[in-house]
């Protein structure tokens, strides 16, 4: 059990949080603001002790002088500011007077976000390489450091690892909730099944091979299916193909050939747009000029078979063009059938999380993961450094 923001005495202290505010902008607006909103209980929590809470984050990539303007995490302050209902106090520099000041006037319950953590990238990537100088220089302006980012806990950077290292450390409570969901995963009551989606084998092949040994069903939809089915000497048409995974597909269904579920049935059309004509069709009768799009109902209830019997189920990727509307059927069916199956279901991060908000299932799931490329990394049975960092509880 790693240490915990609640195993800390925080009042009066300066107490540095690292949140994942990574959220998508568009035309210098956010567009969508829950991983915000995930962590606000962490925030609350450090205000209500009574610390003096210092937040850093980061926002897109910093490469060139002209991505610093678009991803200044001043509308992001000003986001946490209405969501916390609380003045936000804001340092536009990573380092310098201006955020000295703003530490050393900070009272407590008062909050500061500090400017974006890549912009330490700019000149040597200080913050992805996790320079021990800049580490240090952050360490120095709290007394507490809480992770609470599970989307970045597979890197290394300044201000996860090198933070942790120099200060008293624990984790916050969306990360807690991930360590938890991890722990369903390494003890799973059966039986277990895992649902494959999403575009690229190749994409797959770690979690593939590293849970494969462990699961009892493999229900695989989204673009990758038509691998394994060209694998297993089908037609596709059109439909996605890589060809470079078609041998790995092979040898997956020898090994495997009793945990493998592959769709029987799609909604076919022959262009990639919502305007196209669709239909229904086997998978034998797939023509040469005609594309998959979604899962069939055949295939939907075939899975529901399996789900409906299942105690643990795992999810990474959708099972079809889910940002199209009519090709949402096969997913949200299934999230629908997951969710009446009793079992607990846990959402692999990703599009599969981004599908479930949209389709409002999201909140009925046991937990949907924060942190698309730290679990899919988490579920090819990578250590994560990023929680690695943090201690256990003594």
């Amino acid at each position: 059990m790693k240490r915990t923001i609640k195993d800390f005495d925080l009042k009066g202290k300066r107490v540095l949080i690292r949140c994942d505010f990574n959220v998508p902008i568009k035309e210098g607006k956010i567009i969508d603001d829950n991983r915000i909103k995930e962590s606000l209980q962490t925030i609350n929590y450090a205000i209500e002790q009574g610390a003096k809470v210092i937040i850093f984050a980061h926002l897109g990539r910093v490469k060139e002088e002209a991505d610093l303007a678009k991803n200044d995490m001043r509308m992001v302050a000003e986001r946490l500011s209405t969501l916390l209902g609380k003045e936000i106090k804001f340092s536009h520099k990573t380092r310098g007077k201006e955020l000295e000041d703003a530490v050393a006037k900070l009272q407590e319950q008062e909050v500061l976000l500090v400017q974006n953590t890549r912009y330490e990238d700019l000149e040597g990537k200080k913050e992805s390489k996790n320079d021990p100088e800049l580490a240090t220089y952050w360490a120095s302006l709290g007394d507490i450091y809480i992770n609470d980012a599970f989307g970045t806990a597979h890197r290394a950077h300044a201000s996860n690892v090198g933070l942790a290292s120099k200060l008293p450390s624990g984790v916050g409570f969306l990360m807690e909730k991930e360590l938890d969901a991890f722990r369903i995963l390494e003890n799973p009551d059966r039986p277990y099944t895992l649902i494959l989606g999403g575009a690229k084998v190749g994409d797959k092949i770690g979690i593939i091979e590293h849970l494969a040994p462990m699961v009892d069903h493999i229900l695989i939809g989204g673009g990758m299916a038509f691998t394994f089915l060209k694998a297993n000497g089908k037609e596709i048409g059109k439909s996605l193909l890589e060809e470079e995974s078609v041998s790995f597909c092979k040898d997956m269904l020898t090994k495997y050939a009793s945990k493998i579920v592959l769709p029987t049935d799609f909604d076919v059309t022959t262009e990639f747009t919502e305007e196209a004509s669709n239909h229904i069709a086997s998978i034998d009768q797939i023509n040469p000029t005609e594309m998959g799009m979604d899962i069939g109902p055949q295939t939907i209830d075939q899975f529901n078979q399996i789900l409906s019997n299942s105690k643990t189920i795992l999810w990474n990727g959708p099972l079809g063009v889910y940002e199209m509307t009519k090709y949402q059927t096969g997913t949200k069916k299934t999230l629908e059938n997951a969710v009446l199956s009793q079992a607990k279901v846990i959402l692999g991060g990703g599009d599969i999380v981004a599908a479930a908000s949209e389709l409002g299932y999201k909140d009925k799931v046991t937990h949907a993961s924060t942190g698309g490329g730290a679990m899919l990394e988490y579920l090819e049975g990578k250590e994560l450094p990023g929680l690695q960092a943090i201690p256990e509880k003594e």
